[in-house]
């Protein structure tokens, strides 16, 4: 375990905090800043997507009808992903472990990571693929097509898969257990056993089962739990003026209550901020490209808005509410944390309404965490019977994550997200001008008053590699 720790300061302390920054600004300068930029036409092609998929502009089959995914079905499941854990355990980690100062640093990756996640999102429409359910994509298909480099995108593909399928999954049951014994005294043991059963019930059904999961219960919950957040909120009204204050100058200043240095603060709050709105992880993209689009940008500016969502909706909220409650120098973290700060500000019944929150937020990302693995798992070998053991292993994964202790878990999660992220980088760094070009492209259509369509001729280099776009 001290190993594991160690090897985890050296790759988030000395590499991962500055190739992140480094990228994001370098994205949002390439952009010209698209994240503020089109901020108004992401919420409107949002809710402009809802259940139909475009198909690129041509009529749609009966078969496509049936295996088509709709942007929104795209969004729901990446949110699925995204606003788990990350956004009530992971948020309540970091506060304990680095302070208030942590939340800053939180919102300034999210504010220009939105610019990383749009442009991998982006190259993950251009360059999908058929599959037999949907569309297929992400990065291990834009590395070994917009690359060349088969081993480099067969590595990446294992990473995702021993992260997403494997590791972040123990980290979304361990909540679990951890919020349903703390509210129920509920063994842990038993609670892994209904998740895993529930696990493999919905996962056994493919990305159909998935989206239409999600595209249900994630806008239900999370609005549920953003309302109740606000309600804290404007209960405490007043207060927001003293705790956006004590946000800002811990994020320089550090934090005494909880041994908080700036240092702390700016590595927790990116390290908890990346395991939550995943931007620049080469997660998204997967989910990404299973949409029905007319052009690569609308689904990259979805997913784009999908942070935005993600860290200033849900997460904020957690922040908010832990720090108006003042226990986060009190030695607890992690969901219990959380779910103290919620029962001292509207009565106990919260902690048990933050349970099922963290049921069902943790629950969909797990389901949604497998589809990464699985369609990473295809692209190395298309074979059922490693769908079928990925199926199984991650069920398996849920259990021992179940019982497993809360250092274990999130340290081989921060392991493996680091090393994936760092492959996914250097892929953007090689491939992004081509989003940028798309970019172009869609806001010309734009200005023209069109409703921008993609062709392989607006990018004749890799018209080839493109190869579900119209020519």
């Amino acid at each position: 375990m001290e190993i594991l720790n160690q090897v985890n300061d050296i790759l988030w302390t000395y590499v991962l905090v500055v190739v992140l920054i480094a990228a994001a600004l370098i994205f949002t300068v390439w952009t010209r800043g698209v994240q503020i930029r089109l901020l108004g036409n992401m919420v409107k092609l949002l809710f402009n997507s809802g259940k139909k998929a475009e198909n690129h502009g041509r009529p749609e089959t009966a078969q496509e009808r049936h295996h088509t995914v709709s942007s929104f079905q795209a969004f729901a499941v990446s949110i699925a992903a995204r606003v788990g854990t990350g956004n009530i355990a992971g948020v309540a980690i970091a506060i304990a472990l680095g302070g208030p100062g942590a939340v800053f640093w939180m919102w300034v990756i999210a504010f220009f990571g939105a610019a990383t996640a749009f442009i991998e999102s982006t190259l993950g429409q251009l360059f999908k693929v058929k599959g037999q359910d949907s569309f297929r994509g992400g990065p291990a298909y834009y590395i070994q097509k917009g690359m060349k480099s088969r081993w480099f995108a067969v590595l990446f593909a294992v990473i995702i898969t021993l992260t997403f399928s494997l590791a972040f999954s123990s980290v979304q049951s361990n909540t679990i257990a951890m919020a349903a014994q703390d509210s129920f005294g509920w063994d842990p043991f038993w609670t892994g056993v209904v998740v895993t059963l529930l696990t493999l019930l919905v996962v056994w059904g493919g990305i159909q089962r998935i989206s239409k999961f999600s595209e249900i219960v994630v806008p239900v919950m999370a609005v549920a739990y953003v309302l109740l957040a606000f309600v804290v909120i404007f209960l405490n009204i007043k207060l927001v003026p003293e705790v956006l204050s004590m946000i800002v100058s811990c994020a320089f200043n550090g934090d005494a209550a909880v041994g908080a240095t700036v240092g702390s603060a700016l590595m927790l709050g990116i390290k908890r901020g990346l395991f939550s709105n995943e931007a620049g992880e080469g997660s998204a993209p997967n989910v990404a490209a299973t949409a029905s689009v007319s052009h690569p940008v609308k689904q990259g500016l979805i997913q784009a808005l999908g942070v935005y969502t993600d860290t200033f909706l849900v997460c904020t909220g957690t922040a908010f509410i832990i720090l108006w409650s003042g226990l986060y120098a009190g030695g607890s973290d992690g969901i219990v944390l959380t779910q103290a700060a919620l029962e001292s500000e509207v009565g106990s019944a919260a902690k048990y309404f933050v349970t099922v929150a963290v049921f069902m937020f943790a629950f969909t990302s797990i389901v949604s965490n497998y589809y990464y693995g699985e369609t990473n798992v295809r692209f190395v070998k298309n074979s059922r019977g490693w769908v079928i053991t990925l199926k199984l292993a991650t069920s398996a994964l849920v259990f021992v994550g179940s019982v497993a202790s809360l250092e274990f878990v999130w340290a081989s999660a921060d392991l493996f997200m680091a090393m994936m992220t760092l492959i996914n980088l250097t892929a953007l760094a090689f491939l992004g001008r081509y989003a940028v070009r798309c970019l172009k492209d869609y806001t010309r259509q734009l200005k023209e008053g069109k409703d921008p369509q993609y062709h392989k001729s607006t990018i004749p280099e890799i018209a080839d590699q493109t190869e579900c776009w119209p020519e």
